[in-house]
């Protein structure tokens, strides 16, 4: 029987990306997403669309199409960017960062777990954005400081989880060239996808809690 990965905003960026390679992996791929796209539609066994992972509503949802199945692999990756410049800060748009980046990985994680067993990892696709050490050029208030907090919930998600046998990871994806930074960066989805893919690999309950870069790089608080 095929493992199963769960991946939330699956239907572009490194969310497909990774959804591409685990489906050539033989995993079975659950694709979760606000609107699905033809390249997710061609890869996922099963996508479930429609879902605002805000919303207890939405959450609810998910929990429900997904009932019956066991999770070997929840990646949490759906996020938001926003460019918040002191002088001009909308707290309407940190709150919404905090909820899409933070608080919704925290929400599904939890709503999820019920399906997962000793031996099930989830990795939270977070940013080097939300290491204090690391921070040398300030702004992205809501971004980084949303990024910071999701290191947070998943530290905390590791201690509570190894008892279970679950592990638990932060993972950067790199500068990735996406449309959330313009197509800008440094790395394709593809080549972030498959260090995304062999971080998990080399995760269990040993290692559970840590905070990498996709390259392997252990990074700093």
């Amino acid at each position: 029987m095929s493992s199963i990965v769960v991946i939330t905003g699956a239907n572009r960026g490194v969310g497909l990306a990774l959804a591409e390679h685990y489906q050539q992996e033989g995993w079975k791929v659950i694709g979760v997403c606000r609107q699905s796209s033809e390249e997710l539609e061609r890869v996922a066994a099963k996508v479930v669309e429609g879902i605002d992972v805000t919303e207890a509503e939405g959450i609810a949802r998910l929990a429900a199409a997904l009932d019956g199945h066991t999770i070997d692999l929840l990646i949490n990756n759906a996020g938001l960017l926003r460019d918040d410049v002191l002088g001009s800060i909308d707290i309407d748009s940190l709150r919404q960062q905090m909820e899409i980046n933070a608080y919704a990985p925290l929400r599904v994680t939890e709503a999820l777990l019920p399906l997962m067993k000793q031996g099930s990892k989830i990795a939270n696709i977070t940013s080097r954005m939300g290491s204090l050490a690391d921070n040398d050029s300030g702004g992205r208030y809501g971004y980084r400081a949303s990024k910071a907090a999701l290191n947070a919930f998943g530290k905390s998600l590791a201690i509570d989880l190894k008892p279970r046998g679950i592990a638990v990871a932060q993972l950067h994806p790199g500068y990735v060239k996406t449309r959330m930074v313009n197509f800008g960066g440094h790395i394709s989805p593809q080549e972030s996808a498959t260090g995304i893919a062999a971080c998990i690999k080399a995760l269990n309950v040993e290692n559970s809690g840590g905070f990498w870069h996709s390259n392997g790089e252990q990074l700093p608080w």
